[in-house]
């Protein structure tokens, strides 16, 4: 009885990890407290998950991983790669290659934020569309996780499950053998073939402009000196050059939908239009309007810094989404000032600051220079344009490797339990001045701890109870005459399946007990189960939805659902292939 209403909970939350609508770390906030309702999982213990080795190691990582991006090696890197000419496969090859490595020791979400402003100015700057690069390198960031303990949450939490089972966690380059040769498989297939199976998300106009996305939806004020008073809609195109499309008219409040041509311009109107980034300023420039809410926001900040303007990704756990400019008080809470947004595959009905935000909008933001990319991340989101070094800060890429080579081989010589060595470098990071302390919290992906620290006890439940070893025994029926390796590959396939459609966190601890138990059943060890379950867990290619990776290039990459099919599958096939031999060589039945 017990594990039916385990099964039933798991099943309704599968559901609502797919359907999406519903933030996946409430989710698991959801299924835990009804496990303990009913009484499965002791109230004394619900949050022990909150305090689990995997969750205090992700968090740590992630300060790691935040501390090497400020020291300045990350952008010294990429100062060098903007060097490397405008050949399209070097270019996939460089970039891929240096994300996978970046991956393998920071958060991977991290790696690939902090290369892709490079990578769409380096499309940008060579004339090739930014759909070749950003998926490759996207996908380079979730196989360089395969290769290091810390390289991805999955394989921290399938170390846990080990030292639970066996007594003893996987280590820091227990997954090397196995997750190298598999990256460098998926690697070669991605620059040799893999990208040229992407569709090439030609610009409207040309190949220059800024982003492979719809035109932005902006809105511009006639003030006293615009050259357009008086004018008609349909004479503007006789005053500004600039490709746009005037969608409405805002005049005393009032807004005029698809005004007529014939329409007269008046002083104070707002005029909502639909253009891209180098139009929307060609039109400015022409027409002396003003972009609304920027003469206000240029007085508030008058006297202080220079206001500069960048574009930025909303992000999957970014505060903004689900929430409306005016809801939120950009301005007077952030300093920030929205001028335009842009949705791919949806044209934007609404007034600017009555835009519910999405997950991959692309926001025109206004800000004070020097702090505009830090409020930007720190309300979720991911600045686009391309970054200035931080002058000053290389001096902290030899403290930063030090620190946290340091905190490695603590690890890898069994000094200190891996939760330790690394919380104790993420410290360091703070105390040697590489990491200001006002980062140090923002750093930390909330959503994903969260959801890590519910579903521990959910993944225990499953096991207590004895749902585990009972779709083990089904598992095990179906296969009793299949030989060990194709069960192995059943673990990979049916892990790498729910990763594309839930998150790969809840997918990993939700199969690490079944693979355990199916071990088990067949009399072989646990560790090439588990292992399948970490590869599998870390190889979410077919979907936007199955990584944050995945879903952070969509917009700017101007990616369909369809298009991560075109390049995700033959590398899926290639993953299990390769993947499965190598598992039962490294790690012997």
């Amino acid at each position: 009885m017990t594990h039916n209403i385990v099964f039933a909970t798991l099943i309704v939350t599968l559901i609502l990890f797919a359907w999406g609508r519903i933030r996946h770390d409430f989710v698991a906030l959801i299924t835990l407290f009804i496990l303990v309702i009913a009484g499965i999982i002791d109230p004394a213990q619900a949050f022990k998950g909150f305090g689990h080795p995997a969750v205090i190691t992700v968090a740590a990582v992630l300060i790691i991983g935040k501390g090497l991006e400020f020291s300045g090696l990350i952008d010294l890197l990429g100062k060098w790669v903007m060097k490397i000419g405008d050949n399209m496969l070097l270019q996939i090859a460089v970039l891929s290659v240096l994300v996978a490595v970046a991956s393998a020791f920071m958060n991977n979400v991290g790696a690939l934020a902090i290369m892709m402003p490079i990578a769409i100015h380096m499309a940008r700057k060579s004339g090739n569309p930014p759909s070749y690069i950003l998926m490759p390198i996207a996908f380079a960031s979730l196989l360089g996780g395969m290769i290091t303990l810390i390289g991805t949450p999955p394989n921290i939490i399938i170390a846990t499950f080990r030292a639970d089972e066996m007594g003893e966690p996987f280590g820091m380059f227990d997954f090397s053998p196995v997750g190298l040769v598999l990256t460098l498989a998926g690697l070669s297939f991605i620059v040799l073939i893999g990208w040229r199976l992407l569709p090439k998300r030609a610009a409207k106009k040309s190949d220059e402009d800024t982003f492979d996305i719809d035109d932005y939806i902006t809105e511009v004020e006639v003030v006293e000196d615009a050259k357009i008073i008086g004018k008609t809609i349909a004479e503007i195109t006789e005053i500004s050059d600039a490709d746009m499309q005037i969608l409405g008219l805002v005049r005393n409040k009032k807004r005029l939908h698809a005004p007529d041509f014939h329409e007269v311009i008046l002083k104070n109107d707002i005029i909502i239009l639909e253009t891209d980034a180098d139009d929307l300023k060609t039109f400015i420039e022409d027409t002396k309007v003003k972009l609304v809410g920027d003469k206000k926001f240029r007085k508030d900040a008058e006297g202080s810094d220079k206001i500069a303007v960048s574009e930025a990704i909303v992000m999957a756990d970014s505060t903004l989404i689900g929430r409306t400019a005016s809801d939120l008080r950009l301005r007077s809470r952030y300093g920030i000032n929205l001028l335009a947004i842009a949705r791919r595959e949806k044209r934007i009905r609404r007034r600017l600051d009555k835009v519910v935000f999405q997950t991959g909008d692309v926001l025109l933001l206004q800000g004070r220079e020097h702090v505009l990319n830090d409020t930007i991340t720190s309300i979720g989101c991911l600045p686009l344009a391309q970054r200035s070094l931080r002058i000053g800060y290389q001096t902290k890429i030899p403290v930063a490797l030090g620190v946290f080579i340091t905190s490695i081989i603590l690890v890898v010589t069994g000094l200190l339990p891996v939760q330790v060595a690394f919380s104790m470098a993420a410290v360091g990071m703070v105390l040697s001045g590489v990491l200001p302390i006002k980062n140090v919290y923002t750093s930390i992906n909330w959503p994903v701890i969260v959801l890590l620290g519910a579903m521990i006890p959910v993944g225990v439940a499953l096991e207590t109870s004895g749902g585990a070893k009972l779709i083990a025994s089904w598992v095990l029926e179906m296969g009793e005459m299949m030989p060990a390796w194709a069960m192995l590959t059943i673990i990979l396939v049916v892990t790498m399946f729910l990763s594309d459609i839930i998150n790969n966190a809840a997918t990993v601890v939700l199969m690490a007990p079944i693979a355990i138990s199916v071990a088990s059943g067949l009399g072989y060890s646990s560790d090439p189960f588990l292992m399948a379950v970490a590869v599998g867990g870390s190889c979410a290619f077919l979907t936007p939805i199955g990584h944050q990776s995945n879903t952070l290039v969509m917009g700017p990459g101007g990616y369909k659902f369809t298009d991560y099919w075109r390049m995700g599958l033959p590398l899926e096939v290639i993953i299990v292939l390769v993947g499965v031999p190598m598992i039962m060589w490294a790690w012997p039945l």
